[in-house]
């Protein structure tokens, strides 16, 4: 049997995955080197600071601070340091020293994806990132290997699981937004700076990688439209309940037809909308991940699981590693990126769906009409009407609910403008989409 000698795997990051993926590394070590065919020696860890507490207890030896003596030492460099800058640099080190590289950098790959895999090209390196999208999740290799023969229509996930569980929480139990929000964070689901989550940053730079895989074509992260979850008030949350519906933040992927010339596109974006019930995306709970996958030849797929935690994304890390150990072992040059259909972004405000919109008008004749009118006149058609009476303190008022067929964002967005203007209308209490 032929000997290997060690695959030198250095590690850029300490955190709670990196310190996790270390831990895997050394307890399972003969575990890794059967699958391989040679061992994985984990040659150092490189950190910013030394006496930083860790989650998993390690040799005190591995650490250091000095990365790029790490890097040009390694056969593999695994990348879960976070942040832009200095890992775009050290990827950028590693690839072009000859080693492959393992990454769980989302907003990396989202804002300087497309130079990394040209650099990876040019030297015949690999870039791998299953752990960059949904946690423990395998999206990344089916997108990118199972599904490459296969034309790809549609993507709808729950790609962020600190959204996914705020919401939950307000149709379960009824809570509000903030005290949801609270809880997430006493949970350690949500940052002390719930932005990247609740504003919907960490879903898009998903949605952009989840687009540029799925469509063979690089979306920019400026392409991707982005709406959180902040505005969602627990009212919406149960009307939604009332009619049959669940408010999910989602990503949504998919070739679209332009309208106006008849061209294929390609859109992405995330935003809350509801869906119905019975679609599987609605039994996601808590802080879980799913993402949903329609396929021209496979039909529909979905993936689900844990979207985020130290062990889970470490178990998409150490996936990766084996892959990439295996390859350096047998040889041969890097999977290409196949990001070049370039198909045309489809501008957002030209996509065709539904909205779900609540009205607070007076309650007195001819109000219904005006309301029609209004869109009637911008090219929206209504789906279906509810109305009830409430008794407040400035008089009667009633509640209307408004269920479009589809229509383009522009002239729903439009409708709502208008419709926020007519004297009979006191407030437009929520407008949300509807995704199927």
């Amino acid at each position: 049997m032929i000997e290997y000698r060690n695959v030198r795997v250095a590690l850029l990051g300490g955190g709670t995955v990196g310190a996790q993926v270390a831990r895997l590394l050394l307890e399972h070590k003969e575990e890794f080197a059967s699958r391989v065919g040679a061992s994985l020696e984990l040659t150092g860890i490189a950190v910013r600071n030394l006496d930083a507490a860790r989650s998993a207890d390690l040799p005190k030896e591995l650490f250091t601070t000095d990365a790029e003596s790490l890097i040009l030492g390694a056969d593999i460099v695994i990348e879960v340091m976070g942040g832009l800058e200095p890992a775009r640099s050290y990827i950028l080190q590693a690839i072009n020293s000859g080693a492959d590289v393992v990454t769980a950098n989302k907003a990396l790959l989202a804002t300087h994806g497309t130079e990394l895999f040209e650099a990876a090209e040019r030297v015949g390196a690999q870039l791998y990132f299953e752990a960059a999208v949904a946690g423990a999740i395998p999206i990344i290799r089916p997108l990118r290997e199972s599904l490459a023969g296969d034309r790809v229509k549609r993507i709808m996930g729950i790609v962020n699981g600190t959204t996914n569980y705020i919401l939950d929480k307000m149709d379960t139990e009824g809570a509000s937004f903030d005290d949801a929000l609270a809880v997430a964070t006493e949970l350690g689901y949500a940052e002390a700076d719930p932005t990247a989550d609740v504003d919907a940053f960490d879903a898009a730079q998903k949605a952009s990688i989840l687009a540029s895989l799925a469509f063979h074509t690089t979306i920019p992260l400026e392409s991707v439209y982005r709406e959180g979850i902040r505005e969602i008030s627990g009212k919406t949350v149960e009307l939604a309940k009332k009619a049959g519906y669940v408010v999910k933040l989602l990503a949504v992927c998919e070739r679209v037809t332009d309208q106006d010339s008849g061209v294929e596109a390609v859109s992405a974006r995330v935003y809350p909308a509801l869906i119905s019930r019975e679609h599987p995306l609605a039994a996601v709970h808590k802080a879980n991940n799913a993402v949903f996958v329609e396929a021209e030849a496979a039909g529909s797929l979905m993936f689900y699981g844990a979207g985020a935690g130290g062990p889970e994304t470490a178990s998409a890390v150490l996936g990766d590693l084996v892959s990439a150990a295996r390859r350096h072992i047998i040889g041969g040059p890097g999977l290409g990126s196949s990001l070049e259909a370039n198909i045309e972004m489809l501008p957002f405000s030209k996509i065709q769906t539904r909205y779900y919109i609540g009205l607070s008008v007076l309650d007195q004749k001819g109000v219904l009409a005006n309301v029609a009118n209004v869109f009637s006149d911008n090219n929206v058609s209504v789906e279906f009407v509810q109305q009830s009476v409430d008794s407040g303190v400035q008089g009667r008022e009633a509640t209307l609910i408004v269920g479009t067929h589809f229509a383009q964002e522009s002239d729903l967005q439009l409708t709502v403008e208008k419709l926020s203007k007519l004297e009979s209308v006191s407030a437009v209490d929520f407008f949300i989409r509807i995704e199927d």
